[in-house]
C-alpha cells in the first residue's frame, strides 16, 4: 500500500514536472488519485526485470505527457493495465465511478479481451487488434496511449527471452510503427523501427550503425559548416527561421539499402538540414535561396505542402550537392507543419481544440472506420491482417481526378481501387477507365501524378466477382462484397452451399441434406453468424474463406453424423481389383480435360500464345520441368517449332480434348483473346463492355490502338467456357454498330 505521507507522490515527481512545464491546465489532483489507485492495484506485482510493475504505467504516462495530451489520457495511461492484470481487484465499472466515462472508455480500448472464445491464438490476436482499432475509431487517444505503452515495452524488451523479443519486435514493425507513421507521429515511429530492427536483425543493425558513425566521424564538421553558410545567407535575405541538422536513422538507411539494393555510399540523404519558418510563402522563398546556393539533384524535389501526405505531413524536400561534393537533403516547413510532422494528429491537442478540431481528426481517421466498419473478411485473420498492412504500411501513390482533386492510394492499387475511393456508386457503375486521356485495362496501376477518368454507365449491372482478385485496397474489396451481399443474395447462398457440399465430399464426409444443414447451422453459430443461409451468403460473396472453415466443418460433421469408420486394410486381391478399377476410370474422364498420348491425369498447362479452348484441335509440347504445354494445332509457335531442329520437334506429342470433359459443368474458365476492328466513335467501348456484361462474360484485360484516322482496334482478353461459347461472344460483338470484324488472338 502506498504511504499517505508527504512523499507519497515521489514516484510521479518527474511526471508532474513534465505536466507543469507544458504550461497547460491539468487536473493534477485527479492524476494523483489515478496514480495512487494504480499503485494500490499493482501492489505485489513485478516486471520481468524485477522492477515494481507500477514503474511501467508511470513511464507510459510520462511519454503521453510529452505529447501534451489531456488529463483523462494521463489517467488512462496510469490505469491502462489495471483491469487486465488486476481483474480480481477492480473492473471498468469501478473505474467509471471513480474517474469518469472517458477514462473508463480509454482503459477499455487498451484492455485485451481476456475471456475470448476463439479456437487459436491467431484469432485471439486479431480480435484484440480489431477491438483496439474499433476503440481508436471512436477516440484516437486510445492508439496514442497504446503507442506510448508499446514504446516503453520496446525500450525495456532486453530482459525478455529471445523468442519473445523477436515476436514483439515483429508485431511492432508490422503494426505499431506503421500506425504511428499513418498518424504522422514520426518521433515515436522512428524509435519503434530502430528498436525493432535491433532485435530482428541485430547484425545488420550494428553494421549500419557503425557505418553511420564512420561516415559522420569522417565528415564531422560538414553539416555544421553547411548550417553556418545557410544561416548567413537566410539572414541576408531577411528570413526569420530556425535551423536544425540531422542524420538519417539506422532503420531508414537499412530499409533503403534492402529495398533499393543500394550500398551505404549510395544513400544521398544521409545528411539533412531542416529550415523552419513562420509562413508558407517563406518556405518557397527559402527553397529558391537554397537552389541558388547549391546545385540540386534532378528528380529529388518533392512538394508535400501543395500535396500533403495522407498522414498530414507537409514540407518541401530537395536534395542538393554541397561544396565538398557531399549530397544532403534540405527540408523546409513552417512551425505548425513541423509539430504535425513530429507528433501527427496528436499535435491537435497542443494547437487546436473544440468541435472543429474534433471534425478534422475524425476526417483524418476515416480510413480506420472503413477498415473495421464491415464484417467482410473480418472473420478471416489472414485477410484482416493483409487489409491492415495494405492500409497502413504501403507507400502512397497520388492520383488526380479530371477536376484536379488528389486521391491517395497504396502503391499497387488499380483504377478499380481509384473508382471506389471516389464513391461506391462510381465503382459499381464502372465500365472502363482512361489514364491521361487513353483507355486502359481495368487492372492498370496508375502512377504518381497521372490523371485518371472513370468511365461509367447507368446500364451497368454492377461489379464483376473477378474484380475481387484485382483490387488491392480493403475499401474497394469491401464495397464490391457489399454490392454482391445486397444484390445477389440468392446467388451467394447457392454458391456458398455448393462450396460447403463440395468441401465435405472432398474430405470424404457423406450425409443427407438435413445433416448437412445441421452442420452448416452449427458452424454458423460457432463463428457468430445467425444461420446456415447467412453462412452460405457470407461464403458466396467472399466475406469468409471456405478453407478457414475446413476444420470446423469436419469437427462438426463428425459430431453430428459420426466419424466415418476406418476400413480394414485391403487384401492383395482387393488391391489388384482397385487398381483395375482406377485404370478403367481413367478411360472415362480427365480432370484437366486433356488426354496426352492416350493418358489422362497428365500435368498440363495451356499456352498463353494461342489460349486453346475446349473444341479446338490441340497438340502438346513436353516442357522441361513444367509438364505438358497445350497449344492449338494452328498456333504459329507450333508450325515454327515443327520446322526447327529434330530434337525440339520430337518433343511434340499427340493431345486431344477428352470427350467426357464438360467445361460448363466443371466451372472451368479459359482465356480467349479478341481483336475487335471498328470505326472509332464515342461509347464504342461502353457498348462492347455492356454486351459482354449482359452475357456474364468477364473482361480480364483490355487495351486499344489506332489503326487509321478513324479506326481503332480493341484488344480484349475475356473469360470463355469453350469454342461454342467463344463463337457466341464473337457473334454478339459483331452485331454492335461500327464493328468491322472480330478476330481471335492478338497480332
Amino acid at each position: 500500500m502506498v504511504s499517505e505521507s508527504d512523499g507519497k507522490y515521489t514516484d510521479i515527481k518527474r511526471l508532474l514536472d513534465i505536466l507543469t512545464a507544458t504550461g497547460k491546465h491539468y487536473d493534477l489532483e485527479k492524476i494523483k488519485d489515478a496514480y495512487l489507485y494504480a499503485a494500490q492495484m499493482h501492489e505485489g506485482q513485478f516486471r520481468v526485470s524485477g522492477d515494481p510493475y507500477i514503474s511501467h504505467p508511470i513511464a507510459v504516462a510520462e511519454i503521453v505527457a510529452g505529447l501534451e495530451l489531456d488529463t483523462d489520457s494521463i489517467c488512462a495511461a496510469l490505469l491502462h493495465d489495471t483491469v487486465e492484470d488486476c481483474a480480481d481487484r477492480t473492473d471498468l465499472a469501478t473505474l467509471r465511478r471513480r474517474f469518469g466515462d472517458d477514462v473508463a472508455m480509454l482503459v477499455d480500448g487498451l484492455t485485451k479481451i481476456v475471456q475470448l472464445q476463439v479456437e487459436d491464438k491467431e484469432e485471439a490476436h486479431i480480435e484484440n487488434l480489431r477491438k483496439m482499432l474499433l476503440a481508436m475509431s471512436k477516440d484516437v487517444r486510445v492508439i496514442f496511449i497504446k503507442l506510448c505503452d508499446r514504446l516503453h515495452n520496446m525500450r525495456t524488451l532486453g530482459v525478455k527471452k529471445d523468442s519473445k523479443r523477436r515476436l514483439t519486435a515483429l508485431e511492432t514493425m508490422q503494426v505499431y510503427a506503421p500506425l504511428a507513421h499513418r498518424l504522422g507521429m514520426q518521433r515515436i515511429k522512428q524509435e519503434l523501427e530502430n528498436l525493432s530492427l535491433s532485435y530482428l536483425d541485430p547484425i545488420g543493425y550494428e553494421e549500419v550503425r557503425q557505418d553511420i558513425e564512420k561516415k559522420y566521424g569522417a565528415n564531422q564538421n560538414f553539416i555544421e559548416n553547411v548550417r553556418a553558410f545557410v544561416d548567413e545567407k537566410l539572414q541576408q535575405n531577411g528570413v526569420h527561421f530556425s535551423l536544425e541538422g540531422r542524420i538519417k536513422t539506422v532503420y531508414s538507411i537499412y530499409r533503403k539499402m534492402y529495398n533499393q539494393n543500394k550500398s551505404f555510399d549510395e544513400i544521398y540523404d544521409f545528411y539533412a538540414l531542416r529550415i523552419i519558418v513562420d509562413t508558407e510563402l517563406e518556405c518557397y522563398t527559402c527553397l529558391g535561396i537554397i537552389h541558388e546556393m547549391f546545385n540540386s539533384i534532378p528528380g529529388r524535389f518533392k512538394d508535400y505542402i501543395s500535396t500533403p501526405k495522407p498522414n498530414m505531413y507537409r514540407s518541401l524536400h530537395t536534395t542538393v550537392i554541397g561544396r565538398d561534393g557531399i549530397p544532403f537533403e534540405v527540408q523546409i516547413r513552417t512551425w505548425e507543419m513541423h509539430h504535425i510532422a513530429e507528433y501527427g494528429i496528436a499535435a491537435h491537442w497542443k494547437y487546436k481544440s473544440g468541435e472543429r478540431s474534433k471534425e478534422d481528426i475524425d476526417k483524418k481517421l476515416e480510413w480506420i472506420a472503413r477498415l473495421i466498419e464491415t464484417e467482410d473478411g473480418a472473420r478471416d485473420p489472414d485477410e484482416f491482417m493483409q487489409a491492415l498492412k495494405t492500409d497502413i504500411v504501403h507507400d502512397e501513390t497520388f492520383i488526380f481526378t479530371p477536376k484536379g482533386d488528389v486521391i491517395a492510394l497504396p502503391q499497387g492499387a488499380t483504377v478499380i481501387d481509384f473508382a471506389y475511393a471516389i464513391h461506391s456508386a462510381v465503382g459499381n457503375k464502372m465500365i472502363g477507365a482512361k489514364i491521361n486521356g487513353m483507355i486502359v485495362p481495368i487492372d492498370r496501376v496508375p502512377q504518381n501524378g497521372e490523371i485518371v477518368e472513370i468511365l461509367t454507365s447507368s446500364a451497368s449491372r454492377g461489379p464483376s466477382r473477378d474484380w475481387l482478385k484485382i483490387v488491392k485496397t480493403s475499401e474497394a474489396r469491401s464495397k464490391i462484397r457489399q454490392w454482391f451481399k445486397k444484390e445477389k443474395r440468392s446467388d451467394n447462398i447457392a454458391l456458398g452451399r455448393s462450396m460447403i457440399d463440395g468441401e465435405l465430399k472432398r474430405i470424404g464426409r457423406q450425409s443427407t441434406e438435413a445433416q448437412r444443414l445441421e452442420v452448416a447451422t452449427n458452424v454458423a453459430h460457432r463463428i457468430g453468424i445467425q444461420g446456415a443461409d447467412d453462412l452460405y451468403n457470407t461464403i458466396g460473396y467472399g466475406g469468409l474463406s471456405i478453407s478457414k472453415l475446413l476444420t470446423k466443418l469436419r469437427d462438426e460433421f463428425d459430431r453430428v453424423v459420426g466419424v466415418p469408420e476406418t476400413a480394414p486394410a485391403p487384401t492383395h486381391t482387393e488391391r489388384v481389383q482397385e487398381a483395375a478399377k482406377k485404370q478403367a476410370a481413367k478411360n472415362i474422364k480427365s480432370n484437366s480435360g486433356i488426354i496426352v498420348d492416350g493418358e489422362r491425369g497428365c500435368s498440363v498447362k495451356f499456352a498463353k500464345c494461342c489460349n486453346p479452348l475446349p473444341g479446338d484441335p490441340v497438340i502438346g509440347f513436353v516442357t522441361k520441368g513444367f509438364g505438358i504445354s497445350i497449344h492449338k494445332q494452328d498456333c504459329p509457335n507450333v508450325r515454327g517449332s515443327l520446322r526447327s531442329d529434330p530434337e525440339t520437334a520430337a518433343r511434340w506429342v499427340e493431345a486431344r480434348w477428352d470427350d467426357g470433359f464438360d467445361a460448363r459443368s466443371n466451372d472451368s474458365v479459359f482465356e480467349a483473346h479478341l481483336q475487335i476492328h471498328a470505326h472509332d466513335r464515342n461509347m464504342l467501348l461502353a457498348d462492347v463492355s455492356l454486351a459482354l456484361a449482359d452475357m456474364k462474360v468477364a473482361i480480364l484485360n483490355i487495351y486499344t490502338q489506332r489503326s487509321g484516322a478513324d479506326k481503332v482496334i480493341l484488344n480484349l482478353t475475356v473469360s470463355c467456357k469453350n469454342r461454342e461459347h467463344y463463337d457466341s461472344i464473337v457473334a454478339r460483338i459483331r452485331g454492335i454498330s461500327d464493328v468491322v470484324d472480330v478476330v481471335r488472338g492478338f497480332s
